[in-house]
């Protein structure tokens, strides 16, 4: 332990942490634009300056490590000084629109310069403008980027990607796409990372809103909306709920009251996809097809655009099976439509998704019977339906908690887990047991296949498992930079699996990038743990005792996989 002072207050502190943890440690907050532990730590922002006795010079608090006897003042007038002199040069080169931001209110900028009382800029605004796709799903504004840097160093540290780069020098330095390449050139997965590691408003999703309202209004439209399981998790954090109250029956509730005609839970077209994925995987790995490459799960549209672009040659890999979101619309626009008897032009299917990848993958076309269009017409994240409830004064505190509409409204554990990195893995697991066996496994038999933390086993989860004779070597695993080295091993012959889960975000889809955003916090494993409690909790956990899914195969689909399932519920992702 090293002995110092901060503010006049003696402390201890862990030899090796930084001035500014030790702070924090201490109640006595610092404030930082910058920094994110152990991805970027370069102290470009100096907003976390403090002074040291005994030097002229104020040192950053981020990057310089605490030493014995050390005597340290935060908020020294020099301090504040330089601090706000700081931040008023960062005010000149950003766009301080704030009523029109998509962050306002949940801005790290924002709050440091009202922390300062800033209320005038004496210096030259320069404001940098430069274009970019407003119709592409990830949407960066010039203006607003006060050049942190976070978004580089997660998008190459965290996800290995390298998507953004830093250009120009001094004041002329600016981040845009790297290689001088349109954002629609890159290899961008559209995890979204890059968006909620933001500090402000300079990266966001495309806002889809519009167009949701749009069909809401249109009386010849039936508009029809599902909700991910991970969106549960997170929804009432910007809306003041606690995890107990904020359940998904009050955003169908919501959903209603905003003019949505028929609303379900994703965790129904989850069960449909573990039953095509798992009846998929046995067929694949009883017939031998696994013994050089496993199968790898499709359910992840991060993912999905990863693999094409960094190992196309794997992509036949893949498992063909749709993702919940397309499968719900597939179903949505067939099997639900002849139910009301109308035509499938006529459905206007809405996701809300703790994703941004989910706002490409929609882009998916359907071709079946006579009808060919999207499966999906529109995804707003966990974020933008925030914003409709807001936008329709709806109070939280009125919500009721109801129930999902018919055919569709069961869903199990296992279509619930889907939204934590490894739940598909898990979920499947269950189901394809009981094919091979012709009864459910016990409560927890693959519990192995859950993650233990943000960041353990370098995000990988290996687990075997024993069926009378047969073994089923697995992987599961979050993160890109994570799958890239996995993938590696797996080429390389240094690892064999028969089955391997990834998702793109860490932490799987509760740590999404379409999710509220806490500046500096990682929320996912708290997030999943909401989910394996309603797992737990819930009267079905296997995704083949969904009584709602036999009587959608019972009446439409037949068998798993049959030539109709095939049809409208699988995909060739090579084309």
């Amino acid at each position: 332990m090293v002995n110092l002072t901060i503010d006049g207050k003696l402390i201890s502190a862990e030899d090796g942490v930084t001035i500014m943890e030790a702070a924090l440690q201490n109640g006595i907050p610092i404030p930082k634009l910058c920094y994110l532990k152990g991805i970027n730590e370069i102290a470009a922002c100096r907003v976390c300056v403090v002074e040291l006795e005994g030097k002229d010079k104020l040192i950053t608090s981020c990057n310089n490590v605490v030493e014995e006897g050390m005597v340290i003042y935060t908020n020294s007038p020099k301090v504040r000084r330089h601090r706000r002199t700081n931040v008023e040069l960062i005010l000149s080169q950003h766009n301080c629109e704030c009523v029109t931001c998509a962050r306002s209110g949940n801005c790290s900028l924002q709050k440091v310069a009202n922390d300062l009382n800033i209320i005038e800029i004496p210096y030259r605004m320069e404001i940098e403008k430069r274009p970019w796709n407003k119709e592409f799903p990830l949407i960066r504004d010039s203006s607003k980027c006060i050049k942190c840097m976070r978004c580089i160093q997660i998008c190459d540290k965290v996800q290995s990607l390298s998507i953004w780069d830093v250009e120009g020098t001094g004041s002329r330095t600016t981040v845009s796409v790297s290689g001088h390449k349109e954002i629609e050139e890159a290899d961008c997965s559209l995890c979204g990372q890059c968006i909620t590691h933001c500090p402000v408003g300079a990266l966001r999703e495309r806002d889809d809103t519009e167009k949701v309202w749009d069909a809401i209004n249109d009386k010849e439209r039936i508009v029809v909306a599902q909700v991910a399981p991970a969106v549960r998790t997170a929804w009432g954090e910007e809306l003041g709920l606690t995890p107990e109250e904020a359940r998904v029956g009050k955003i169908l509730d919501a959903l209603k009251r905003l003019g949505v005609d028929y609303a379900f839970d994703t965790t129904f077209s989850a069960d449909l996809t573990i039953m095509e994925e798992g009846s998929e995987f046995l067929k694949r790995f009883t017939s031998g097809e696994l013994k050089e490459r496993p199968m790898f799960t499709s359910c992840c549209p991060g993912w999905i655009r990863f693999i094409k672009s960094q190992f196309p040659h794997l992509v036949r890999y893949l498992s063909t099976a749709k993702s919940p979101q397309q499968m719900f619309g597939a179903v949505m626009k067939t099997y639900f439509a002849e139910k009301l008897g109308v035509s499938p032009e006529q459905i206007y299917t809405v996701s809300v998704m703790p994703c941004v990848a989910k706002k490409g993958e929609r882009e998916m076309e359907l071709f079946y019977g006579e009808y060919a269009g999207h499966d999906i017409d529109a995804v707003i994240t966990t974020r933008e339906l925030v914003r409709m409830i807001r936008a329709a004064h709806i109070k939280p505190d009125t919500l009721q908690d109801i129930e999902s509409d018919r055919p569709m409204q069961e869903g199990t554990g296992a279509g619930v887990i889907f939204g934590a990195t490894g739940g598909v893995m898990e979920a499947a697991l269950r189901s394809a047991y009981f094919l091979m066996k012709g009864e459910n496994p016990p409560a927890d038999a693959f519990k192995a296949v859950r993650s233990t933390g943000f960041g353990a086993n370098n995000g990988v989860q290996e687990a075997a498992f024993q069926v009378d004779d047969v073994t089923v070597r697995t992987a599961v695993v979050s993160g890109l930079g994570n799958t890239r080295a996995l993938l590696k091993k797996i080429e390389s012959g240094e690892v064999q699996y028969d089955f391997v889960e990834v998702m793109a975000c860490p932490g799987g889809c509760v740590g999404g990038g379409g999710q509220p955003i806490h500046d500096g916090e990682e929320w996912a494993f708290e997030r999943s743990k909401n989910l394996y409690y309603l797992d737990a909790n819930a009267q079905f956990r296997c995704s083949h005792d969904n009584p709602d899914i036999q009587a959608l195969y019972r009446e439409y689909f037949g068998e798993p996989t049959s030539h109709k399932a095939h049809m409208l519920l699988h995909t060739e992702h090579v084309k």
